[in-house]
């Protein structure tokens, strides 16, 4: 029976995806055995500290890599979204299944959607992304710092420290917490991170088995959308800690490629969007990235 050791943070919502890829390997290769490890990442240690200071999305994933790169494990499961633009030499992603919402949640006891809100409400979200998009089009409300799983935010927003918090889609979901999403806040509002709603498995780039295994569960179309969407960030710069906004879709024959980018502060805002066939998805993400760079997007890494 062959055996596969799979490394994995160990939030629910991290082991609920372990747990995923599991059953899709096996359900696909009766003889196989999948073994969970999981592990404690900087990220999950530091609870206080704003990811742009602590070095970025890196923070969840490094020793899952470690782990993959001393042996310990033959491949990591990541959300997408956590995973930097540049891996370490040796690893790559080599498979991702197929993606959920990748729409950011609005989640409140007490109202119905983001323009219910009165002036002065508080929302709870870890994330510039959101904060800056959202700041945008509800300049009255007030965004509120809120780290820690979605248990941990979702017993905040119980408690009454905040109106609402900012959640994935695909993260209440999978957690069987859907009925908590009063609102999915439209793409055309809140473009979501690079990768969001996509589990990906990262493995090691010299280990042929291992990676024909994992690209039997792998979903075409959403490899090519993330692929696309992480090359935009790759050009804008892999340890990039700007609010950064890519999302590509597939509308009917149409590739589409949106993209949002800010300083720290908000004060400048760049939107850039390409669109055309799928087979030029790698060429619409190089032409997308270029154009932000080509619009100042440089100047705002540089000032960072």
């Amino acid at each position: 029976m062959e055996k596969i050791r799979i490394a994995t943070r160990q939030s629910p919502l991290a082991l609920w995806q372990a747990n995923h890829i599991k059953g899709l390997l096996e359900a696909g290769h009766a003889e196989l055995q999948c073994e969970i490890i999981g592990m404690t990442t900087l990220g999950d240690r530091n609870k206080s500290s704003p990811l742009s200071q602590m070095g970025g999305k890196g923070v969840f994933v490094k020793e899952l890599e470690t782990a993959l790169l001393d042996g310990t494990a033959d491949i990591a499961v990541h959300s997408m979204k956590d995973v930097p633009g540049e891996l370490p030499q040796g690893l790559a992603i080599t498979s991702i299944v197929e993606r959920a919402s990748p729409k950011d949640a609005f989640v409140s006891n007490a109202f119905e959607s983001l323009a219910d809100l009165p002036a002065g409400s508080s929302v709870g979200s870890s994330s510039l992304r959101r904060v800056r998009q959202l700041q945008l089009v509800y300049p009255a409300l007030e965004f509120i710092e809120l780290r820690g799983n979605v248990d941990t935010r979702l017993r905040k927003l119980d408690d009454g420290d905040y109106d609402a918090v900012i959640l994935a889609v695909a993260g209440l979901s999978r957690l069987g917490l859907a009925n908590r999403v009063r609102e999915e806040i439209s793409t055309d509002i809140c473009i979501p991170a690079a990768g969001q709603g996509a589990v990906g498995i990262e493995s090691r780039s010299n280990d042929p088995s291992v990676t024909k295994l994992v690209e039997s569960i792998n979903h075409a179309s959403t490899r090519v959308c993330v692929t696309a969407e992480r090359k935009v960030t790759q050009l804008l710069g892999a340890t990039c800690n700007l609010p950064v906004a890519v999302y590509a879709e597939l509308k009917a024959d149409e590739f589409l490629l949106s993209s949002f980018i800010s300083d720290l502060r908000g004060k400048v805002i760049i939107r850039e969007q390409v669109n055309g066939s799928i087979d030029d998805s790698a060429l619409l993400a190089e032409t997308l990235g270029n154009n932000l760079l080509a619009r100042g997007a440089v100047d705002l890494m540089a000032e960072h």
